[in-house]
């Protein structure tokens, strides 16, 4: 059974949920960890969602901004200090793009003692990757794909999972039409939404470079999605965020529409 454990769901000023990020699980029970949030809070997180930490050894990060690069620096230094101690075996991949990898070094470099680097390129490896170059990840094909971001590079990546359904990951902007060939007729979706459609003239995503749950469903639906996962959302609604996104889904999409809240499971 393969499914997705997601850690967070929430945009970069969210109070009671926590940044976009999850965990791809596969056949083989082994870990693939998308984004790791912006700050220590990461760590319990997956103390919460009831996940070794020791048992993460891929990673991978899509861009920059701070609440998708900066649980980072925590992982690391978790990892680091589990080596010392013997409790991780193996090695931690991280994968991103060339920008990205840059500042994990420096942040590395700058940030840690000198008793910390001990492992980066030796245990511990950053593998920078290029659009739409293709590597094997636990026992997925992943292919990475450049979301031709408005603001900072962003990559995100497409992949087939071990029950021959595919999905695709875009980060945290809308879908560019530039990509469509690329995710046609996908199995699963996940994409941000960063309000209902009502909700626009208040929280103005578009001068953010986010789209509404209206947009987001109708891409999906142009693209012949056969599920839409939605997160990256605004918490204002509270308990009532699930069912408002996912009416305002359906008025667009006719597939399976999920809106998860931080620690739920979807089964893929």
């Amino acid at each position: 059974m393969e499914k997705i454990i997601v850690l967070g769901t929430g945009t970069a000023s969210v109070i009671e949920n926590f940044n976009t990020c999850f965990v791809l699980e596969n056949s083989n029970k082994e870990y693939l960890l998308v984004d790791t949030g912006g700050g220590n809070r990461i760590l319990g997180q997956f103390k919460k969602a009831n996940i070794d930490l020791t048992k993460i050894h891929n990673i991978f990060i899509s861009h920059k901004h701070i609440d998708h690069l900066f649980g980072m620096l925590w992982i690391y230094r978790f990892v680091d200090l589990a080596m010392q101690k013997g409790t991780y075996e193996g090695v931690l991949n991280i994968y991103c793009h060339d920008e990205v990898a840059k500042i994990i070094r420096e942040q590395i470099h700058t940030l840690l003692r000198k008793s910390q680097q001990q492992f980066i390129d030796k245990r511990i490896f950053i593998n920078i990757v290029n659009n739409h170059e293709k590597v094997k990840i636990l026992n997925y094909e992943l292919e990475f794909l450049d979301i031709i971001s408005k603001s900072d590079k962003q990559y995100g990546f497409k992949t087939t999972l071990n029950n021959g359904k595919t999905l695709a990951f875009l980060g945290d902007e809308p879908l560019d039409e530039k990509l469509y060939n690329d995710v046609k007729n996908i199995d699963y979706l996940l994409h941000e939404a960063f309000c209902l459609e009502t909700e626009s003239d208040k929280y103005k995503p578009r001068e953010k470079n986010h789209d509404t749950v209206q947009y987001a469903s109708i891409k999906a639906q142009n693209i012949g999605a056969k599920n839409l996962v939605l997160w990256h959302t605004q918490e204002n609604l509270g308990k009532d965020r699930k069912g408002c996104y996912i009416k305002e889904a359906k008025e667009n999409f006719t597939g399976n529409v999920y809106v998860p809240n931080d620690f739920e499971e979807i089964i893929l």
